[in-house]
């Protein structure tokens, strides 16, 4: 008997333009037409006190954990959203290092193949030059993966495609599982940045080269949402189960574990964003957000001071003041209205190993 992909049919449906998709059953979690189709999940309290310098670092640029919004799907389970938890000033963070500092060596990225950077070439210093060719390069760049790279080809990592993996990526990673597990020890071992643009689309797919498939998927969303809005689509673990549509919005956080670990899942289209929660009660001299109420200047003024507190070597860089300042925001801000980037963090190893088995594969 002959059956249909209806993932595929309805990944056409909402990539289609003209006429543009019914949006009326994608899944919003913000909004309260969509609450019974989930389920509240408490979060977990980490105990300040346990936290390393870079999880506390981590922690403030974040809401506190007991204001979380955590859902899960009813009839996917394993998959938890997290409305974005994170502040305005923790999404500039976040956008900074994926723009600035994961697309640089030896992270490696799509356009390495291609040759259109030299050795001593930063991607996003060369994007920044006024020229037509530069501006052509920021579009070009589509991933960057960190820590093991994923091979492309055999779809499978290996030991002598790795790297350093970013330490405050880690301790985030950490900090979010514990939260939403009460788990302490996830490591976080390799991770892809997807860099979207209005055109952009993610084919149906599985995950599946980690080798330990019982640990959850994170996937933070910057529109990890940072940036533009996504349609993120969830179907079963064959292509004739019909996908569930969702909106993933600026700061969400998707965690994919249990069944829908192995669900096929893809992005047909990335819409534009209704807010800029970068922005958001910080104070600008240009841009769409009105300007702070006093309870959000209360809430700046206490996040520099834990950011000030943490004893992080990004806090203490001076970058977190730099990203106040709207002359240097602004390369960055151009970039995220037009765009999305989304971090897919992954444990590799199973607990307890120290190297993967098919070393030099």
């Amino acid at each position: 008997m002959e059956t249909t992909n209806k993932f595929k049919v309805d990944f056409k449906y909402y990539k289609q333009k003209c006429p543009p998709p019914d949006y009326s059953n994608v899944i919003e979690f913000s909004n309260d037409k969509d609450l019974g189709r989930l389920q509240r999940v408490k979060p977990s309290q980490p105990v300040i006190d346990k936290l390393n310098p870079e999880e506390v670092h981590v922690a403030s640029l974040m809401i506190p954990p007991s204001e979380w919004c955590i859902y899960e799907l009813l009839d996917k389970p394993g998959l938890l959203f997290v409305n974005n938890p994170f502040t305005a000033i923790g999404q500039r963070y976040w956008i900074y290092r994926c723009l600035r500092d994961y697309t640089r060596r030896p992270n490696r990225l799509n356009i390495d193949a291609h040759n259109v950077l030299e050795k001593s070439q930063d991607w996003w210093d060369m994007c920044q030059r006024d020229d037509h060719l530069n501006q052509s390069l920021m579009k070009k760049l589509r991933w960057a993966t960190l820590g093991y790279h994923h091979n492309w080809d055999t779809k499978a990592y290996s030991e002598n495609m790795k790297d350093p993996f970013p330490s405050d990526l880690a301790a985030l990673s950490r900090y979010v599982c514990h939260i939403l597990y009460g788990q302490e020890d996830f490591s976080a071992e390799a991770a892809i940045v997807n860099f979207y643009h209005f055109d952009s689309t993610l084919s149906g797919h599985t995950d599946h080269s980690e080798m330990d498939m019982s640990a959850p998927l994170l996937s933070f969303r910057y529109d990890k949402s940072f940036g533009q809005t996504a349609i993120f689509l969830l179907g079963g673990t064959s292509l004739d189960v019909t996908p569930t549509p969702m909106y993933i919005e600026s700061g969400d956080i998707v965690i994919m574990s249990k069944e829908s670990r192995q669900c096929y899942h893809g992005i047909p289209k990335i819409v534009p964003a209704m807010k800029s929660p970068w922005n958001t009660g910080l104070p600008l001299k240009c841009g769409d957000e009105e300007p702070p109420s006093k309870r959000a200047r209360d809430t700046i003024d206490r996040e520099a001071c834990s950011v000030k507190s943490a004893r992080s070597p990004f806090s203490s860089s001076g970058m977190m003041e730099e990203l106040l300042e709207e002359e240097f925001w602004e390369p960055f801000q151009n970039y995220i209205k037009q765009s999305r980037i989304n971090m897919n963090v992954r444990q590799v190893l199973c607990k307890g190993e120290k190297t993967l088995n098919n070393k030099g594969s």
